[in-house]
């Protein structure tokens, strides 16, 4: 369970961070799947360290920045499959994208809909980038926050594919 959260207001809607007090366990985009069930019973507190740093880390990235995701602590709970379609998310670069079939060729899963399960219950959007995931031939497909908040973050990133 978390113990803290904030808010932060942005381009996409009210942005719900919470921490473990030392780490960010979760980010959560205004109305985005899966948050009820893991930022329940967490107390409001805005002025943890790992707070400021990752609103400082979220003032960059929506100025266009280019941030680096490895510069915060990142503790996002899950199995160790996810763990590891999570951190390969992590090495996707600002302005890039893949597709499932390209992350699940790379980690050796004949699977790319278990990729996509993984991706989609991503607990730390943005800062783990799971918007750069797209389907075949760029198709967007699933976004646990919606495909209008994933068009308009690869468009903040300046991402061209003819479906946005």
């Amino acid at each position: 369970m978390m113990d803290y959260f904030t808010e932060y207001p942005s381009p996409v809607g009210t942005l719900t961070l919470a921490s473990d007090g030392e780490r960010i366990v979760g980010l959560w985009i205004e109305n985005q799947k899966y948050f009820a069930n893991t930022a329940l019973n967490a107390a409001r507190k805005d002025d943890l360290p790992v707070f400021l740093d990752s609103k400082r880390w979220l003032d960059d990235y929506f100025a266009g920045r280019k941030p680096d995701p490895w510069t915060l602590p990142l503790a996002p709970r899950g199995s160790a499959f996810r763990q590891q379609v999570w951190r390969t998310l992590l090495k996707i670069p600002y302005g890039q994208i893949m597709t499932y079939g390209q992350i699940a060729k790379q980690l050796n899963c004949a699977s790319a809909q278990a990729i996509g399960s993984a991706v989609g219950h991503n607990p730390i959007s943005i800062i783990i980038p799971c918007h750069r995931v797209v389907g075949a031939g760029g198709k967007l497909t699933g976004f646990a926050a919606g495909l209008d908040k994933k068009r308009q973050l690869l468009r903040h990133e300046g991402i061209k594919i003819s479906t946005i």
